[in-house]
């Protein structure tokens, strides 16, 4: 990893953009593809915005808003994602609490960008896994599990389902609920659609194996394109991390470039090395 050598946005320092001339089609949902874009930008690519997630609500607040009324019977609050985080504190403000009513609990999240997102309600995490994702979550732990009780808000469907196995293996009481949802566009974004149709994309980026599933859906829905899957003459394939990589050659039969540091920030740079 390179990063005290790689420079962003408009650091004047900078020699001519890496990324001049390629084409980057990026996948995130709708409404937080921004600073992806402006990292590339920054570094001269030009960006079609393709979302591959639409995020709202889960079918019903039962759940969560049954766990947040008994907040002081959980240890531990798990937080893995920023919609997480959002969708979580909406309904605590729901209820008339405030962020005081997470005094008693201790909250672990996974990432930099669900840490910032629990800044901004001036909470601090009491624990980050190293790696930023969550299988070092339950490695990195900083505390035995066994008899703890956990609360989990999440996505309602199509979320992996390893944290919360390895916790229940370990003895912890886990108290999963859906905070919000996930799901596939009804079609895609036409400018993408257009760039993909005339090859002019270069490099197609994945941030989570959520959005490979629906890029692949919806170019069945768009373009019509047959199973089994093609491979994208041309195309790299640029994936955020591990368990996204593994989805991406499940799916797309290839992966050109993963992130070391699996951030945005991170992948960016892998991009960027892809080039050099």
């Amino acid at each position: 990893m390179r990063p005290d050598k790689l420079t962003y946005g408009n650091d004047s320092s900078a020699k001519t953009p890496t990324l001049k001339g390629k084409t980057i089609l990026v996948t995130r949902s709708a409404g937080q593809s921004s600073k992806f874009t402006q990292l590339l930008q920054g570094e001269g690519a030009r960006v079609i915005e393709m979302p591959a997630l639409v995020i709202g609500p889960p079918s019903n607040w039962e759940g969560l808003d049954s766990a947040i009324t008994c907040l002081s019977d959980f240890d531990w609050l798990i937080l893995t994602s920023t919609n997480g985080v959002d969708y979580f504190f909406e309904r605590l403000w729901k209820q008339g609490k405030d962020a005081s009513a997470l005094a008693a609990i201790k909250i672990a999240v996974v990432g930099r960008k669900t840490a910032a997102s629990l800044n901004k309600r001036n909470l601090q995490p009491d624990f980050i896994p190293p790696n930023f994702v969550a299988d070092s979550l339950i490695q990195e732990f900083p505390e035995t599990l066994a008899g703890k009780k956990v609360l989990f808000p999440r996505v309602e469907t199509g979320g992996r389902e390893v944290l919360v196995k390895e916790m229940r293996t370990q003895g912890a009481i886990v108290t999963e609920v859906a905070a919000y949802e996930s799901r596939c566009p009804e079609q895609m974004a036409s400018a993408a659609e257009k760039a993909l149709e005339k090859q002019e994309v270069d490099v197609i980026t994945f941030a989570s194996s959520k959005t490979v599933k629906n890029f692949v859906q919806l170019l069945d829905i768009s373009l019509q394109w047959q199973k089994p899957l093609f491979q994208l003459e041309g195309v790299q394939i640029a994936s955020i991390g591990p368990q996204t990589s593994i989805t991406c050659r499940q799916l797309l039969g290839r992966v050109d470039i993963e992130a070391e540091e699996y951030t945005l920030e991170g992948l960016t740079q892998a991009i960027i090395g892809s080039r050099e």
